[in-house]
This record gives C-alpha cells, structure tokens and sequence, in this order.
C-alpha cells in the first residue's frame, strides 16, 4: 500500500536492540473534507444502504465513519465469506455493494458474483491496490457496475457512490 502511495519504508534493526520502521508517504496537493464542509453540503451525500468489505479492519472503520457521515448507513465487514452471509439473509437490505479485490478465503470478484446471482440488478464498486488484478473491462463482465484503484479519495468516492446509485434507480 505504501509502493502504492508513491512512498517508502525504510527498515534499522539491531540485534537485541529491535527494530525501527520508518514509513514515508508523499505530500498530498488535494485537501481533505472537513466536518464542517460535509456538514456545509459542500460534498455528494446520501441514505442508501451500503454492504462494506475488506479484509483491513481498519479500512473498513474509516469507510464506515466517512460513509455514515455523509448520511449512508453502512454494514461493514472484514470477511467475504461474512458479508455473503450477511447479503444471503436480506437480498434487498442492500442498495449497493463495495468490496475489495485481495482478500484471503474469498476473492471480491468471486464475492461480486455469487451477490450477483442472489440479485443480478444490485451495483457492486470493486476496490482494488493491484490493478493487474482486475480491471474495468473484466469487472464488467461479470456484472460489476464500477471500480476504483486504492488509494481513494473521500470525495471521489462519494461522488462514484452517488453516480452509480443514481443511475440504477
């Protein structure tokens, strides 16, 4: 995530001293929302019910801190094989799924797939770090509506959310 991010972990370690990691992540230009501009109606915002997955917990309490802010309630989980369950036992709960691609027991397009065919209609946005995982073109053709590549900014999000939740209603 830090290669991602355009930065750098430098590691010093010495024997029985332990070891120091020192993580460098470049100077972003784009300003980060404040509470007051989401308040403000500066930023898309929404009611609709969200399904949040990925395995990084706390991946998954940012989006649900910065998702419920902006007005969406959101079911967050770090486990794909949960959130099938989750979606399994109300189909219709859900306006929209957000997955992440790389997660262990269950990869986000096999989780897109077996949600699509519980309710093929339901926008799925799949996340991802690696693009060579999976890109636009394939997403689409398993019925994935959307992606987006890690690291995402807030206000980008929400407004591929709000586009997507507009368009399937």
């Amino acid at each position: 995530m830090v290669n991602n991010c355009n930065g750098d972990i430098k590691l010093e370690s010495r024997v029985g001293d332990g070891a120091t990691f020192r993580i460098f992540l470049p100077i972003i230009q784009s300003k980060v929302k404040s509470d007051q501009e989401i308040q403000s109606g500066n930023v898309v915002v929404g009611n609709e019910k969200i399904l949040f997955v990925d395995d990084e917990k706390p991946i998954v309490k940012f989006a649900v801190r910065v998702l419920e802010r902006i007005g969406y309630s959101v079911t967050g989980t770090t486990s794909s094989k949960e959130a099938l369950e989750v979606f399994k036992s109300n189909p219709n709960k859900f306006d929209i799924v957000i997955t992440d691609m790389a997660m262990p027991h269950m990869v986000g397009t096999e989780l897109a797939k077996k949600i699509l065919e519980l309710r093929p209609n339901i926008p799925i946005i799949i996340c991802t770090g690696f693009s060579d995982q999976v890109d636009m073109e394939a997403a689409k053709a398993i019925g994935i509506k959307d992606y987006a590549n890690k690291p995402i900014l807030t206000s980008d999000f929400a407004i591929k959310i709000r586009n997507l939740l507009d368009q399937t209603t």
